[in-house]
């Protein structure tokens, strides 16, 4: 079997069956080419019920499992011990992949790579695109010693193509119950990753919805991007590979620790502590971060922003976050 889809799902009914509905295809010959593993991660609405109709409807391409409620990243280790693709996609359950893009990703994965990075959409609730991101920002196949900007391209796990040896043979998994599971794992696999293909397609949309972790309230929660920071760096280090690696770290950090985890918190509560414990623990890490030749080509509202920042300055960071905001029309 070519591909294993994973859909972690915790009481996302309303969503639900179109995501479903964009990864099933009609059936090829006397065998599905590919599984759907739909993992109930405790859900307590209809979810449960969904997903059993599903199997019902597509026996031998749609799987669920149970498991006691244990997070985005408990639920999709799960459907990754069940896996028997030789690729992963993962797919939330609130999110959808774009029209035709289920057949293109049968086909992509025919050439052999380890990662394959995607473009991908944000979409409302009625579908409408909100903004579009490339994946990537190089053509044709590399590695990361090929292209180590790859570390300031989006980290989601959901818009790639996983080889499921890369996790296997390295004992990678992903963390439970840690917002930013992704940032904290996806780096670790490039580095072990002997080729990475980018295919310029926007494959998959990516709801924006009142109550994810991208919208959510809770400031406290973004401390757990250091957590997940640290697990990168750590291992970087025991890999050798930290020196080697150390401007991409650093501006990977800058910009997702320190500036845009500031920012998301400012909005929330200009006068918030957590402001200080984020600024405070990347100063300490990367002091010399402004050196960094990604920083001196970063663009000049970041710089500005990092100058507020560093003078803690936090109402007038809020004002101007909250004029972007404005002008973007969000």
């Amino acid at each position: 079997m070519k591909l294993s889809i994973i859909v972690p799902v915790y009481n996302t009914e309303k969503y639900l069956s179109k995501c479903l509905d964009s990864l099933i295809l009609p059936k090829s010959g006397e065998t599905w080419d590919y599984e759907i593993i739909v993992v109930n991660d405790g859900s307590t609405d209809s979810s449960r019920s969904i997903m059993a109709d599903y199997e019902r409807r597509f026996p031998g391409l749609v799987r669920p499992l149970d498991t006691p409620n244990g997070g985005l990243g408990h639920a999709r280790n799960v459907g990754m011990a069940a896996a028997e693709g030789e690729y992963l996609l993962f797919v939330d359950s609130d999110d959808w992949l774009a029209p035709g893009a289920m057949e293109e990703i049968l086909k992509a994965v025919e050439e052999p790579f380890d990662v394959g990075i995607f473009d991908f959409v944000h979409v409302d609730e009625a579908g409408r695109e909100l903004a579009a991101f490339s994946g990537c920002d190089r053509e044709g196949t590399f590695t990361l010693a090929q292209h180590p900007g790859l570390l300031h391209c989006p980290l989601n796990s959901c818009n790639k193509i996983w080889r499921r040896s890369l996790f296997a043979d390295h004992g990678f998994r992903f963390p439970v119950r840690l917002w930013y599971e992704d940032v904290a794992t996806s780096p670790n696999l490039y580095l072990n990753a002997k080729a990475i293909r980018y295919f310029p397609r926007p494959w998959y949309c990516y709801l924006q919805r009142v109550g994810s972790i991208t919208n959510t309230r809770s400031a406290d929660r973004n401390l757990e991007m250091i957590t997940a920071f640290d697990m990168v760096l750590d291992y970087y280090r025991a890999q050798g590979e930290f020196d080697r690696y150390h401007e991409e770290l650093e501006y990977m950090a800058f910009y997702h620790a320190y500036l845009t985890s500031i920012t998301r918190v400012n909005l929330i509560d200009p006068a918030s502590g957590i402001q200080d414990r984020l600024l405070d623990n990347f100063v300490t890490k990367f002091p010399s971060y402004r050196g960094n030749r990604y920083y001196l080509a970063a663009p000049q509202k970041y710089k500005l922003l990092d100058r507020l920042m560093r003078k803690r300055q936090w109402r007038a960071v809020n004002l101007l976050m909250t004029a972007n905001k404005k002008l973007k029309g969000r």
